[in-house]
């Protein structure tokens, strides 16, 4: 289910929401790497609470395109790169995507109120972290029909929340906020009617 066959131009076509992410991801973060420019970006991008509380609402939404590294950027892009297309495939483009974002926002907003004015924070996490939740809603569903998705997604979750406690400079709220997020937006989805209704206007 999750290892991924197509040829470059075939994974484009199939996945276009993964697809532009990945891309908008790694261009920006080439950006940032630029002298000058680089920086300008950044600062203006990455999530902090004493900028967001004097109206700079865009830092909700902004800090899921930019990463402190290459390894962070690599983490979540392969993270994305790899489950992403499964559930573009399964949700349709436009859950996938309110999934991918509303868990990512609401994952900043919850950083905003719980940590204090200092905190600073950029990365995608909570937006990965979000696919994992829908995941495990999708799993609620059908964990008799579909065992294999169960022993799969199960584990990565239980490994996710591990680390996310476990390793130093981590966004832990935006991390679990996002796995809930995601895990919410997912039961509403997911739900057997709802995935009836889906198939029935497939079928129109």
């Amino acid at each position: 289910m999750f290892i991924r066959r197509e040829s470059f131009s075939q994974y484009i076509r199939l996945y276009p929401i993964v697809t532009f992410l990945l891309a908008a991801n790694i261009i920006i973060f080439i950006l940032t790497m630029l002298p000058f420019i680089g920086p300008a970006i950044y600062g203006a991008g990455m999530g902090v609470n004493a900028y967001i509380a004097a109206g700079e609402w865009w830092r909700f939404f902004t800090p899921m395109f930019l990463h402190a590294g290459f390894m962070h950027l690599l983490f979540n892009m392969f993270f994305l790169f790899v489950f992403g297309p499964e559930l573009e495939k399964l949700a349709g483009k436009t859950r996938f995507l309110t999934i991918y974002l509303l868990s990512g926002i609401f994952g900043n907003v919850a950083v905003f109120f719980l940590k204090d004015l200092g905190y600073a924070h950029v990365g995608a996490s909570g937006a990965i972290y979000g696919i994992l939740g829908a995941f495990g809603a999708l799993v609620y569903y059908t964990k008799k029909m579909l065992p294999e998705l169960r022993q799969v997604i199960l584990p990565i979750i239980a490994i996710g929340v591990v680390m996310t406690f476990l390793q130093d400079n981590i966004n832990v709220t935006a991390h679990i906020v996002g796995l809930i997020v995601g895990f919410l937006i997912g039961l509403s989805y997911f739900h057997p009617k709802n995935i009836a209704s889906w198939k029935r206007k497939k079928v129109r």
